[in-house]
């Protein structure tokens, strides 16, 4: 009897130690778990809270939501991500025009028109790729600020040259300005994000 006792009495406090490891790893992996939550939360706050400051909020909210988990609340990386959705919209629309350039039926006007535009998307490609590579962002601040005004300006200018009265060119210029309007908003934004940190970290 005694040793049947004895062997309940251990098979008991097996359990019980079994019960506490296994409520404890419970535990820690729910506070790991809403820790990752509450941090991915703060992350998606801070790029609603700092997009709010730009011309165009829901863009601005939307191109760089998915890139929470990089940016976390780093105003520099913000800024950095902005100029990257900036560019790769860029460079998707000028090989997309450039497709488009192809197409039969188009006008000498309106072949002219997309050629100075293709020029003019190219130079703001460049100009946003030289503010991303640039290794000491925040030393040549003034220069990123210059650069991507001017990559803003060559974007608005693209659109000029669509002014032809065929129906091929209002169809081509809605297409166009559908796309340049979206790059010019993004770098426009991006613009605002590096301004706001060269403010309040430089």
């Amino acid at each position: 009897m005694a040793a049947s006792s004895t062997a309940a009495i251990l098979a008991a406090a097996v359990v019980a130690v079994i019960s506490l490891l296994l409520a404890s790893t419970s535990s820690a992996s729910s506070r790991s778990f809403s820790a990752a939550a509450d941090g991915a939360a703060t992350n998606t706050e801070f790029i609603r809270t700092s997009c709010s400051a730009t011309a165009y909020p829901q863009l601005c909210y939307s191109s760089l939501a998915v890139h929470a988990t990089k940016i976390q609340t780093s105003a520099k990386l913000l800024a950095t991500a902005a100029l990257d959705v900036s560019l790769a919209s860029a460079r998707s629309t000028s090989a997309a025009m450039a497709r488009l350039q192809q197409s039969q039926g188009l006008s000498p006007r309106e072949t002219a028109a997309m050629r100075d535009c293709l020029e003019e998307l190219g130079d703001s490609v460049d100009l946003i790729r030289q503010s991303i590579d640039d290794a000491h962002f925040e030393m040549m601040i003034s220069d990123v600020q210059t650069w991507v005004s001017a990559a803003l300006t060559e974007e608005s200018t693209c659109n000029d040259g669509f002014v032809g009265k065929s129906m091929a060119a209002g169809e081509m210029k809605t297409v166009v300005r559908g796309e340049i309007e979206t790059i010019a908003h993004l770098t426009s934004n991006a613009l605002a994000l590096i301004n706001a940190y060269a403010t309040h970290h430089l």
